[in-house]
């Protein structure tokens, strides 16, 4: 029995000890060479913070030349890799501020863009959405207008850029987002009978992106605004818009009849 238990803390204690961080290598012999291509080591398997680690080691020690700006850059996508947006967006803004005739500058905005792009609730977002199902629209637009921003940038100053195609076709997505965010906003202040501010920020998003999708619900949520503040020419102008813009919006079997009621006569 006694010697069972003393093999089985054996067993133990050296399972223990696998589980113990390893000691750090040393690096005070290492080269700029060296610490690039063990950083690129561990970025390719994965292993995002110990690469960051590496990357920013190397600058540190090697603030000059080709592989420090290497690794600036490397460094942008390692801490967009682990999740960490914000890092990244930073990373990406000093590359650029340091760096902005570089030749692979187009790739810092891309990631900035990139970073931007999915910086919405970071785990939060993760742990919430199947509970609250919600989407990009829904949350605060600001991330998504910076995002818009960068690839803007991405694609003016770099046409030819092979990062510009999937730029464009993000922009797309975002220009939709952004609209959508203001009709949500709208959308909230009509539950909240605050008509006159649902009315305004229903215009707002027709005015500034009329060809996105949004504009449907813009247009309701005008007509809605308008008939509860008794601005029934309003009204009546906003309803022959969906009417002739989306004839077959499901929002038009929700409307009455368009009328010329007078002005004081909301019921």
């Amino acid at each position: 029995m006694l010697r069972s238990l003393t093999l089985f803390l054996v067993v133990l204690l050296v399972s223990a000890c696998g589980l113990l961080p390893n000691k750090e290598e040393d690096t005070r012999d290492w080269s700029a060479n060296k610490f690039y291509s063990e950083a690129k080591e561990k970025l390719n398997d994965g292993n995002y913070s110990a690469a960051i680690k590496l990357f920013e080691a190397l600058e540190a020690r090697y603030p000059y030349g080709r592989f420090a700006q290497q690794a600036q850059l490397e460094v942008v996508y390692a801490y967009y890799k682990d999740q960490e947006h914000a890092s990244a967006i930073a990373a990406a803004e000093r590359f650029i501020k340091l760096h902005p005739n570089h030749e692979n500058v187009d790739y810092a905005y891309y990631l900035k863009g990139l970073a931007n792009f999915n910086d919405n609730w970071g785990i939060l977002s993760f742990l919430m959405q199947g509970v609250l199902e919600q989407d990009m629209s829904e949350r605060d637009s600001k991330a998504s207008r910076e995002s818009f921003e960068d690839f803007r940038v991405l694609v003016t100053r770099f046409p030819d850029s092979k990062y510009a195609p999937d730029a464009r076709q993000r922009m797309a997505h975002l220009i939709n987002v952004v609209a959508m965010s203001e009709v949500h906003v709208a959308r909230y202040y009509l539950r909240r009978k605050a008509y006159v501010a649902a009315a305004n920020r229903a215009q707002y998003a027709l005015k500034e992106y009329p060809t996105t999708p949004a504009t449907e619900e813009a247009l309701f949520i005008m007509i809605r605004a308008y008939e509860e503040l008794g601005m029934i020419d309003l009204r009546n102008d906003a309803a022959r818009v969906l009417q002739r813009n989306f004839p077959d919006s499901p929002f038009l079997s929700g409307l009455n009849p368009i009328e010329n009621r007078p002005w004081w006569r909301i019921w």
